[in-house]
């Protein structure tokens, strides 16, 4: 026979059929019961149209929750590879008590607009540790750039990268290798060595396995962040970046 139910499972059932509660079973119903049914829950949504708003946040919070797990549970598994490979430049206070990673393209412009509130944060941030990962998924600019940066980390090492990236980060126009080599020339780089560098095989490893990585992750576009345990996919304010770093050091 068909019962009462409470409000909230009434809306719940017209968002999740075939549910159970309070031992009624919604898939047990004669016709005219499932009719009575639907009739109810109908006139109760198009009184109450809250509840349809408060039943997707509640699956949206739940969503969230799991996503921050799948989450934790891939950096947990590629820890390592991210936080500790030694082909990345590391930033900020090496020895900091939090460590952000960065997947970055040199042609995306979110990156270009990340960038500048990656430095305010640095500033302010004494504990901050930051990695940096070449990931040029943006056509074949983004690849040279890449590659001249990884070429300019290997042959002259961390001080001459940052500036690259620094330059790189801020640039507008196109990229090409004369403009790349130009920029290493006028820093005072051995432009040949560098050059013959970009092409090599070990800069195709330091590539290859920044892609991997990614899709490890599920990263998609850039920029995307790990911090610690947690995955930002896409650009965030410099606010909400400080925000979830006091998050983790309170946890």
């Amino acid at each position: 026979m068909f019962r009462p139910l409470a409000p909230a499972a009434l809306a719940l059932f017209a968002l999740i059929p075939a549910a159970q509660a309070d031992g009624f079973d919604v898939t047990d119903m004669s016709e005219a019961e499932r009719d009575a049914f639907h009739a109810e829950v109908r006139a109760y949504i198009l009184s109450n149209p809250e509840i349809v708003i408060e039943a997707v946040q509640l699956l949206e919070e739940r969503a969230a929750a799991t996503d921050a797990t799948d989450d934790a549970d891939l950096v947990a598994a590629n820890a390592e590879t991210i936080f500790e490979n030694e082909s990345d430049w590391v930033g900020g206070n090496p020895d900091g008590d939090v460590t952000l990673v960065e997947f970055a393209d040199y042609r995306c412009g979110f990156c270009h607009r990340a960038y500048e509130d990656l430095m305010e944060l640095l500033d302010r941030d004494d504990d901050l540790r930051f990695v940096v990962k070449e990931l040029p998924i943006l056509g074949p600019e983004s690849e040279r750039a890449a590659r001249f940066a990884i070429a300019v980390l290997q042959e002259a090492g961390d001080d001459p990268y940052a500036a690259v990236h620094d330059a790189l980060m801020t640039h507008q126009g196109g990229i090409d290798d004369a403009m790349l080599l130009g920029l290493a020339d006028n820093m005072g780089l051995d432009t040949d060595a560098i050059a013959a560098r970009m092409d090599s095989s070990a800069v195709d490893t330091v590539i290859d396995e920044n892609r991997a990585l990614a899709e490890r992750l599920g990263i998609q576009g850039t920029p995307s962040f790990v911090l610690e345990e947690r995955m930002m996919r896409g650009y965030l304010p410099l606010d909400a970046m400080e925000s979830m770093i006091a998050e983790v050091r309170t946890d």
